[in-house]
C-alpha cells in the first residue's frame, strides 16, 4: 500500500509540475482572474456549474468568492448552481438533466457575469449547454477542463487545462487553479 501511494503523489505531483510551469496555464489563470474581478467591481455575479466532483469544486469555489479566500472584506456575488435540489430535479424532470444549468442561467444569469464551466472530458452536454446560453446573454465563460479540452475548449473565452486524462489529477489541478484565482481576485478587489 506504501508503495502505491508513493506512485499516486508522484503522479499527481508530475501532472501539477506540468500544469504550473506551462506558460498557458499563467495566461489563463491571469485572463480568468481578471474577468471576475471586472465582473465583480460592475456589480455582477459568478455563476459556477458542473457534474460530481466538479459540482462540489464549484461550492467550494462560490463559498470563497461570497465568504472570503485569505482577507476580511465585504461578501461577493457567487452562485453554485450544483446546489439547489429542488431546482435541479424539478427541470431534470420536467425538461432534461442537460438543461439543468442552462434554465438557471436563463433565470440568473445578466450580461456582464461570469460562468465558470467545469468538465474534465470537456464534453458535458449540460455544461455546454450551459455555456451556450451564457454566451447567447453576453457572459464570459471560463472553462476547466482535463487534457485536449474537448468540445469546450472551441467554445469559451478562458480555456483551463488540467493536462491529465485522469479525473482525479485533473481535478487537483483545478483546485489549484480556483485558489490562485480567488487569491488574484481578492488581491485586486481590495488592494485598491
Amino acid at each position: 500500500m506504501k508503495e502505491r501511494i508513493a506512485e499516486l503523489f508522484e503522479e499527481a505531483r508530475g501532472t501539477q509540475k506540468a500544469f504550473v510551469e506551462s506558460a498557458a496555464t499563467v495566461e489563463a489563470l491571469a485572463k480568468a482572474a481578471r474577468a471576475i474581478v471586472e465582473c465583480l467591481e460592475a456589480g455582477n455575479k459568478v455563476l459556477l456549474c458542473g457534474n460530481g466532483g466538479s459540482a462540489a469544486d464549484c461550492q467550494h469555489i462560490a463559498g470563497e468568492i461570497v465568504g472570503r479566500f485569505r482577507r476580511e472584506r465585504a461578501g461577493w456575488g457567487a452562485v453554485a448552481l450544483t446546489t439547489d435540489t429542488s431546482v435541479l430535479t424539478a427541470i431534470g424532470n420536467d425538461y432534461s438533466y442537460d438543461d439543468i444549468f442552462k434554465r438557471q442561467i436563463e433565470g440568473l444569469g445578466a450580461k456582464g457575469d461570469v460562468l465558470v464551466a467545469y468538465s474534465t472530458s470537456g464534453n458535458s452536454k449540460n455544461v455546454l449547454a450551459a455555456i451556450d446560453e451564457a454566451k447567447r446573454r453576453g457572459m464570459t465563460a471560463i472553462a476547466f477542463t482535463g487534457a485536449g479540452g474537448g468540445a469546450m475548449k472551441g467554445v469559451v473565452d478562458v480555456w483551463i487545462e488540467g493536462p491529465s486524462a485522469e479525473t482525479a489529477r485533473a481535478q487537483e489541478c483545478h483546485m489549484l487553479a480556483g485558489h490562485v484565482i480567488c487569491e488574484l481576485v481578492e488581491a485586486a478587489m481590495t488592494e485598491k
